[in-house]
């Protein structure tokens, strides 16, 4: 049927990488990430999820802990870590949030809290 238009060029219309696969190809062929993470969008519209799946995924993320990034970690150990490890000089507030989480380490320590 390809040779009888008379539209552009006969290599258009040809199979080309269009095949039909036999079902004994189909079955072992690797699948192409199946189940990536983040697939489903929350708050995509046109994901087709019923709502109780979309409730019962949003219960399991309430009890999941939320990712911490490394720089948020570090800056939870020392606040001038951050800055410091890009090669920069710690800001005047990450300095004093320094200090102050020196004062309290050592009352803690003093009231034999931390060690």
């Amino acid at each position: 049927m390809s040779g009888n238009s008379s539209v552009g060029q006969g290599s258009v219309y040809e199979a080309g990488d269009q095949r039909n696969y036999k079902d004994s190809e189909i079955q072992h062929a690797d699948r192409y990430h199946e189940g990536t993470a983040n697939s489903h969008k929350a708050n995509d519209s046109k994901d087709e999820r019923s709502i109780a799946n979309r409730l019962a995924r949003e219960e399991q993320r309430q009890n999941e802990p939320e990712p911490i990034s490394k720089e948020a970690a570090e800056s939870q150990k020392d606040p001038t870590l951050p800055a410091r490890n890009h090669g920069n000089e710690p800001s005047k507030g990450a300095k004093i949030d320094a200090e102050i989480q020196a004062e309290e380490d050592e009352l803690l320590r003093k009231k034999g809290i931390k060690k």
